[in-house]
């Protein structure tokens, strides 16, 4: 399995189909007139967000996507069958842009939010429709309009209240799994980490267990690929996995401090603080809270200290802990559980922007014709 946060497709909703010119032939029916039917109309696409996805996997290869058409009209006044819609599954947490236009045209912050994409063709009307006191024999019709077609970007940004960052080996990985059921891989070597990861955490509870039954407070933590200096300018992994705590509401800034590290842990902050901010001046604002770890590896406290004064002197929260010995940990969930409770609410704007999208869907679905919805497996189109 590999993690793919980023996607480039392209979607062609189905054409209408096209009326039909027609004239009623019966036996005993000397005049029956236009009976051309109209034709069906093109099938839609549409955006799910499933919360069993948590890659874009799936279009890494499957890059095309077409809906069906809408069947034309045909005599006796038979409507031609309008094209299936096709409902394409993204993970929860994906931004969608149209490459043409950079618009967004959508964020999927909640599981089952849906938006139609690609509009299917309006299917045009048989000779039956053209008929007039004065034009009793039209043989007029109108063709099918053509499916709408995009080329779309996806974009996975993970959903995450706190973030983790902080150099290679600064033990990201060994605390989310200590405080989750998360089970990342553990190295003694830099850049273990080459993914991003989850862990739901309980601040209630003993620590890497879910609080489901005793109603405890839980949130969730993203463990990011470590940074170094440069970062932004490719250096290393990059900064290319930052997006998935741009929707962070906290960000725990991890430094080590044990007598294995010859760093100065002051600048070690200061060098990913000045990277967060290269990558976006709005991920670089968000409440900090600075971890020293390997705390059972230090017996110098000299630049633990220097590092805890540093904190006070800048008003940020400062925890030493071990992740091995667990000293500390039940501390720092605790603090950071208080310090969501203390932040506004996440998602705000983007729930405002999914409300509006939801009712620009609704009232697209209201105007067309289409018929119920068929979920429909993403399929190739032909190159």
């Amino acid at each position: 399995m590999f993690f793919v946060d980023e996607a480039k497709i392209y979607v062609k909703a189905g054409d209408g189909g096209n009326g039909c010119v027609a004239f009623r032939r019966e036996k005993f029916v000397p005049r029956g007139g236009p009976s051309g039917g109209d034709g069906g109309h093109g099938g839609s696409i549409y955006l799910e967000a499933n919360p069993h996805d948590n890659t874009l996997l799936r279009y890494r290869f499957n890059r095309e996507f077409k809906a069906d058409r809408g069947r034309h009209g045909e005599g006796s006044n038979r409507s031609g069958h309008s094209g299936a819609d096709m409902v394409l599954l993204v993970p929860v947490g994906t931004v969608v842009t149209d490459q043409d236009t950079g618009e967004q045209l959508a964020d999927l912050t909640k599981p089952g939010q849906r938006v139609l994409v690609a509009q299917g063709g309006r299917g045009g009307r048989g000779n039956q429709h053209f008929a007039k006191p004065w034009h009793q024999a039209p043989r007029e019709s109108e063709e099918g309009q053509p499916g709408q077609e995009r080329h779309l970007h996806f974009e996975l940004k993970l959903l995450a209240d706190v973030g983790l960052v902080g150099f290679p080996n600064a033990g990201k990985s060994t605390l989310i799994s200590r405080i989750s059921a998360a089970h990342p891989k553990i190295a003694d070597y830099p850049f273990t980490t080459l993914e991003p990861g989850l862990g739901v955490v309980s601040a209630d509870v003993a620590p890497g267990k879910l609080s489901e039954r005793t109603g405890g407070r839980t949130f969730v933590v993203a463990d990011l690929p470590g940074l170094i200096e440069g970062a932004h300018t490719g250096a290393g992994l990059g900064i290319r996995f930052l997006r998935h705590i741009e929707r962070t509401r906290l960000v725990a800034h991890l430094i080590d401090t044990s007598d294995a590290s010859d760093r100065d842990p002051v600048h070690d902050f200061e060098i990913i603080s000045g990277e967060l901010a290269a990558f976006s001046e709005k991920l670089a604002a968000k409440p900090v809270i600075v971890i020293g770890t390997k705390l059972d590896a230090t017996t110098d406290r000299t630049r633990l200290e220097k590092l805890r004064d540093f904190c006070a002197a800048r008003g940020l929260e400062f925890h030493a802990i071990s992740s091995a010995s667990g000293e500390g940990i039940p501390q720092l969930v605790r603090a950071m559980a208080d310090a969501l409770d203390r932040l506004s609410p996440p998602q705000d704007a983007a729930d405002d922007a999914a409300g509006r999208t939801a009712n620009d869907c609704s009232a697209s679905e209201n105007e067309s014709k289409a018929p119920a919805r068929q979920t429909a497996a993403p399929r190739t189109g032909d190159h």
